[in-house]
């Protein structure tokens, strides 16, 4: 029963979202949407931003528990704004309000796993070391996020899959070149005495 009032806020919250910007939504609007008192909501959350911050948490788990890795970072990244492409209105207005941080932890969060496993896939079998994989892995989580922080920015007025793909299509084998150069130069090094 708890989890249930629990995700019943949390609905409420999220359909709130989609019809007014999130400075706008008070404690009062999400218990008369969803029909609990104030004593309820505040057992489980301080406050409107605790809610939002239970909003992206649950996304990042439903992302990052997904059972199979994904088959390519295309793949992650086009999971990773599922919730965005589903709830456009809720998103614009957490990004146009006092949330835009929140959201951008939630991507960089989510999307970090994408790139590390991306980029630790890509290095199988070369001589690359882990300090350089998780550089790399930080470079393409901030190349990713921020390209979906600028889809955003930009109204989600174009779909995101085609601009995701045409991405992959222009950094074909970028990274492998980078892994197969790295590695050569770590072969090449001479070992300490």
């Amino acid at each position: 029963m708890a989890q249930f009032t629990k995700q019943a806020i949390v609905a409420s919250f999220v359909k709130l979202l989609g019809q007014k910007p999130l400075h706008k939504i008070t404690v009062k609007d999400v218990v008369e949407d969803c029909g609990v008192n104030r004593n309820t909501f505040y057992y489980y959350f301080q406050d409107i931003y605790a809610l939002l911050d239970e909003v992206f948490q649950e996304e990042t788990r439903a992302v990052l528990e997904q059972g199979e890795p994904f088959t390519s970072w295309q793949e992650g990244v086009l999971h990773a704004i599922t919730f965005a492409r589903e709830n456009k209105k809720a998103i614009y207005h957490i990004y146009n309000s006092m949330g835009r941080e929140r959201l951008r932890t939630y991507l960089d969060d989510v999307i970090a796993k994408v790139a590390l496993e991306y980029v630790q896939q890509e290095a199988r079998g070369l001589n690359v070391c882990q300090e350089d994989i998780e550089l790399l892995a930080e470079f393409y989580k901030h190349a990713l996020s921020g390209m979906v922080i600028e889809w955003i920015r930009r109204d989600m007025t174009t779909e995101a899959e085609p601009m995701i793909l045409n991405l992959a299509r222009l950094s074909e084998g970028a990274l492998r070149a980078m892994l197969e150069k790295n590695g050569r130069r770590n072969s090449d090094a001479p070992e300490d005495a």
